[in-house]
């Protein structure tokens, strides 16, 4: 309750002064840690555009925090504004539970405010090897609608860049497309080799029975939006594949490693050459899969 009237108490001084409380990363991570529902409006000093940003937000707050219990704040200059927006400021942000959604629209307060208050919950649906198939349904009929997926790692920038600008994806998307992604290193590998996913970030969208993938290199909202709505149509649709036996991924997943460390070919040689032609034969039977692999 005093953190309560602490905050009011700061945002009726600030409302007074027609500007937004000022914090530093530190208190932003505290609050985004803390507090269910953040906006964050990401500017620097000496900017126009941040200025009117600020200005329109400002004048919105009060309804921001009537409908969300919101807290609404600024901060300057910050180091953490390109984890969110890859044009820098100013950049608007709704952190809902610590996951943040990136504003790409016009600077329109009915706009903003909708887009908030119908965006509460995190849209990105996380998936693993054990829940891809029965929830997207991929290869059996895709009764549950189409799916737009992002294939990425735990220690990959890019995709953590992306995590804002994805649930934004998500927001244009919603009800028409489910928006998810699967941690192609740990959870969700086996899916990732009945794919052929092997860098990250990598997209793809799952659609009447049939996938396509997204080869373009920008990963702006925009673009990635647009392909799902119709840019698809411009690349070659692919069958989806069946989820692979034990022994197939187990094949897979020798190829995938041989591939990642090719200077184990050099040691293999040395140290088979002296065995017996069946395990020489298993050696160069996984080289063959693997050069497929490159092919592919």
């Amino acid at each position: 309750m005093k953190v309560l009237l602490s905050y009011i108490l700061i945002q009726t001084v600030y409302l007074a002064h027609g500007s937004l409380e000022v914090v530093h990363d530190e208190e932003l991570m505290n609050l985004i840690r803390t507090e269910k529902y953040v906006i964050v409006l990401f500017s620097r000093k000496h900017c126009e555009k941040c200025d009117s940003y600020e200005k329109e937000l400002t004048n919105l707050r009060e309804d921001l925090v009537e409908t969300l219990n919101a807290w609404v704040i600024k901060v300057e200059e910050s180091q953490m504004t390109r984890l969110y927006s890859p044009d820098g400021e100013p950049a608007l942000v709704f952190f809902r539970h610590g996951i943040p959604l990136l504003y790409d629209g016009p600077l329109n307060d009915e706009l903003i405010l909708h887009t908030f208050t119908n965006n509460k919950e995190p849209l990105t649906k996380e998936l693993t090897d054990e829940t891809f198939e029965h929830l997207t349904q991929a290869s059996t009929g895709a009764t549950t609608g189409d799916w737009f997926i992002m294939f990425y790692t735990s220690e990959c920038v890019e995709c953590a860049r992306l995590q804002a600008r994805w649930e934004a994806v998500g927001s244009h998307l919603k009800s028409r497309v489910n928006i998810a992604r699967i941690n192609r290193a740990t959870t969700g590998a086996a899916t990732a080799r009945r794919f052929e996913v092997f860098n990250v970030p990598d997209f793809i969208l799952f659609r009447h029975g049939r996938m396509y993938r997204y080869y373009f290199p920008k990963y702006d909202v925009g673009s990635l939006v647009g392909f799902a709505q119709n840019g698809f149509i411009d690349v070659t649709a692919e069958k989806v594949p069946v989820p692979k036996s034990p022994f197939d991924d187990f094949t897979a997943m020798i190829a995938e490693y041989l591939r990642e460390n090719p200077w184990l070919w050099l040691v293999g040689s040395r140290h088979f050459r002296d065995r017996s032609d069946g395990v020489v034969q298993i050696f160069a039977a996984a080289k063959r899969i693997t050069e497929r692999v490159k092919v592919s």
